[in-house]
């Protein structure tokens, strides 16, 4: 028998992983983190509202996931790769070097994004500390600016407002129109959630970013506008602007394109080098980086097999427009946008009863063992 072919994950957030468990069946896979869990940058709105919900969901130790049972997890920040000798390079906590060879490689590192998408090595000590300064910073405010158009912004409003219906919260986004990856007819309805919830909507608004760290932390200082407005102040101000930067300095710069993201085939591969992929928001797949979102991480397990099998790789198609849940799960249930802009709603019960323990736990996951409670 030919002895099993050996993966390395880099990058074990929301796509890594469940690239990972994809392939824990077909190879020797190791996956490499500078986190011991998952801790997903999705769901930014309930995560500073409802911390307690967002760890239920989004901040899951490696080993309670079954389908990692056959994976082998490495905690270490990335340092290199040499891609002749087919070995990635890493540093433990330790300070040690780490050095894993592969036959196959999966580039799944992400993106760093305001003070909640960090590629720092933590404990889980330190996860919680992160988690649980953010939501009372904002909870200790009477006055929130959110500054963004996007959906992390969109929904950091729309929850601290149900949240805390009290707090005077606004909306400040550059456009006549937040959610511009998105078909117009969801902005027109999340618009109406927001009013309803007494947001404070500032269309054409550019804020000026002094030094150029904008969403590495909660400030409190006056906002300028580059649009000619005058300033905002409020007792806390949330940066969500959308400002990521890739996490690829331990590539070579030959991988990347000109903003940093790896560029990648149609087969989300590496051009020019066979076996080595790259999916998710690093990965330069269309403007949108859309593979992040639409099961990018089955198209690249399954390129993965059917390399080392001889067998036709599978093509990529993007969705064209942003789509799913944008507010995260809500008291009356989940709200789905699909790319045509309209919505439906599963109700709170098929949720709690059908959707996260059936589909996400068991049919995305393979299955997830008994939370522990937040720290």
């Amino acid at each position: 028998m030919a002895p099993r072919k050996r993966v390395v994950v880099a990058g074990l957030g929301d796509v890594g992983l469940l690239t990972a468990i994809r392939l824990g069946k077909h190879a020797d896979v190791v996956g490499i983190s500078a986190k011991s869990a998952l801790v997903s940058g999705q769901e930014l709105g309930v995560r500073i509202s409802r911390p307690g919900d967002w760890a239920r969901d989004y901040w899951i130790p490696f080993d309670r996931f079954r389908g990692l049972d056959r994976v082998r997890t490495v905690q270490a920040t990335l340092t290199g790769v040499d891609l002749a000798s087919r070995t990635v390079f890493g540093r433990g906590g330790d300070g040690a070097t780490i050095a894993e060879e592969f036959d196959a490689l999966v580039i799944s590192t992400g993106v760093t994004n305001g003070f909640w998408r960090q590629p720092t090595m933590q404990s889980p000590d330190e996860i919680g500390a992160d988690l649980h300064a953010a939501h009372n910073r904002l909870a200790s405010a009477d006055s929130v600016i959110v500054i963004g158009g996007g959906a992390a912004a969109v929904s950091s409003a729309v929850n601290m407002a149900t949240t805390w219906p009290d707090k005077r919260i606004d909306l400040y986004f550059p456009g006549d129109a937040a959610l511009g990856g998105y078909h117009p007819r969801t902005w027109e309805r999340i618009r109406g959630r927001l009013t309803e919830l007494g947001v404070g909507l500032h269309a054409g608004h550019r804020a000026v970013i002094a030094n150029g760290s904008a969403g590495a932390e909660i400030t409190s200082a006056p906002v300028s506008w580059s649009t000619g407005q005058p300033p905002a102040s409020a007792d806390a101000v949330l940066w969500a602007i959308g400002k990521v930067q890739p996490n690829t300095d331990w590539l070579p710069p030959e991988l990347l394109d000109e903003h940093g993201f790896v560029r990648v085939s149609p087969e989300l591969e590496v051009p020019g080098h066979r076996g080595v992929f790259a999916v998710g928001d690093v990965a330069a797949s269309d403007p949108l980086r859309s593979s992040a979102r639409n099961r990018g991480d089955s198209l690249v397990a399954h390129n993965i097999r059917a390399e080392f099998t001889g067998r036709r790789l599978r093509t990529y198609r993007t969705p064209g427009r942003r789509w799913g849940s944008l507010v995260g799960i809500q008291a009356d249930g989940l709200e789905v946008f699909l790319p045509t802009g309209h919505a439906f709603r599963l109700p709170a019960w098929s949720v709690q009863r059908v959707v996260m323990p059936g589909l996400v736990r068991w049919g995305m996951y393979r299955g997830v063992r008994a939370n522990n409670p937040l720290r």
